[in-house]
């Protein structure tokens, strides 16, 4: 949905959570109370928002809402990483900002292209599945980079070193008790924070072009969580509040912009061992998923290229480029 002026104008005002005179509403923006109860309606049934309509007081929303702005996440920045954004765009709502990405860099070769959602309504998450994505609370973000020389050879592990760099994020925010599951899940006392999804499309030896999903639940409420199969968790229920998104998405841009601006040149080994330590799998018992195979062992960390280390029963110890792990300490 692409919000109208007016409407785009309506909710800005109705984010603080206060209450609005429709009458006031009305005056500001210089159309009919029954336009602005029409411009409202929409709203709330496009973007899945609930609000309170109270006559003698107006309308407002349930909970406020923290809308990101270029203005603010740029702020946040540091100056020489601010160079590495070559556009940055902030949806109201789009099917999936990786989705997006994809499509505009298929036929360009883009580095610095940031796009960040305040909902999306096709978020994709692992193997297929469905990101829940309310309006306006959490962090749905992409970005688009290209390496021009190694291929595919270039990003080895590269999921890995976006949770590292996610996980600094967040530490900035003295939020520490995270972890990383690998190889691309945020956790966070053995449930699910967030999630990283990287696409790649190119030549397996040449350039290729690189799409990084980074998803985290700041508020999540549960009547849009009741679609979730596994045990999940928010920042604001590790917290008791939630923080500015407009901060935590600077912060993750820090962050992520110059990781990947060098990582043809540093690779994992930059971040491997700072991984190592988030670990939050290493000496449990797990099954590992592999299309319709099973795999159990004790997780035994990751190698040096990032592979997951299995050991099996018969003491062997195996290593995995790929799959879904289960652990059911932990719930995830």
């Amino acid at each position: 949905m692409l919000l109208v002026y007016k409407q785009k104008k309506i909710l800005i005002l109705l984010a603080d959570g206060e209450f609005h005179s429709g009458t006031v509403l009305a005056e500001m923006l210089g159309i009919s109370r029954a336009a602005v109860c029409k411009h409202i309606t929409q709203l709330v049934e496009a973007l899945d928002l609930n609000r309170v309509a109270i006559s003698g007081k107006g309308y407002r929303l349930d909970k406020p809402l923290e809308l990101l702005t270029q203005e603010k996440i740029i702020a946040v920045m540091d100056e020489q990483n601010r160079a590495f954004i070559s556009v940055l765009e902030i949806h109201d709502q789009i099917d999936s900002t990786n989705r997006y990405l994809v499509e505009r860099t298929r036929h360009q070769a883009v580095c610095g292209l940031v796009c960040f959602a305040e909902q999306q309504t096709a978020g994709k998450g692992r193997r297929g599945r469905e990101w829940v994505s309310p309006f306006g609370h959490n962090i749905y973000l992409s970005i688009a980079w290209h390496y021009q020389q190694s291929g595919y050879a270039a990003i080895a592990g590269l999921s890995l070193a976006v949770g590292v760099a996610v996980i600094r994020a967040l530490t900035e925010l003295q939020l520490t008790e995270v972890g990383l599951k690998w190889p691309n899940d945020i956790i966070s006392s053995g449930k699910k924070l967030g999630g990283i999804l990287i696409e790649v499309s190119g030549e397996s030896d040449g350039a290729c072009s690189v799409v990084i999903g980074v998803g985290l639940n700041l508020f999540l409420p549960e009547t849009k969580a009741e679609s979730i199969t596994q045990a999940w968790t928010d920042i604001t229920k590790m917290t008791g509040q939630c923080p500015s998104r407009n901060v935590l998405a600077g912060k993750l841009l820090n962050q992520l912009l110059p990781l990947l601006a060098s990582y043809e040149q540093q690779g994992l080994k930059a971040y491997l061992d700072e991984w190592r330590r988030y670990d939050c799998l290493k000496g449990l018992p797990a099954t590992l998923f592999i299309a319709q195979q099973s795999i159990e062992g004790i997780v035994a960390g990751v190698n040096d290229e990032g592979l997951l280390l299995l050991k099996r029963k018969d003491g062997s110890v195996q290593a995995f480029a790929s799959g879904e792990v289960s652990f059911s300490g932990a719930g995830v």
